[in-house]
């Protein structure tokens, strides 16, 4: 029986990236609806640095 191979560090930085940027996406559509709000803003704001330091660690390869 094959064993499970190990994901990707790739793999996981991707998928990182991926959740990331949907939930930025969602909390911008969000900002729109219901107008600015400091929380969200600060979400937003945290969100987007950590797209910048997963890009930075992926070498841009998102």
């Amino acid at each position: 029986m094959p064993q499970p191979s190990e994901p990707k560090p790739e793999q996981n930085s991707t998928q990182a990236v991926e959740h990331v940027a949907s939930a930025h996406q969602l909390l911008k559509e969000l900002q729109q609806k219901v107008g600015n709000h400091p929380e969200l803003g600060e979400a937003i704001t945290k969100l987007e640095m950590a797209l910048n330091i997963l890009a930075i660690r992926t070498g841009g390869l998102l």
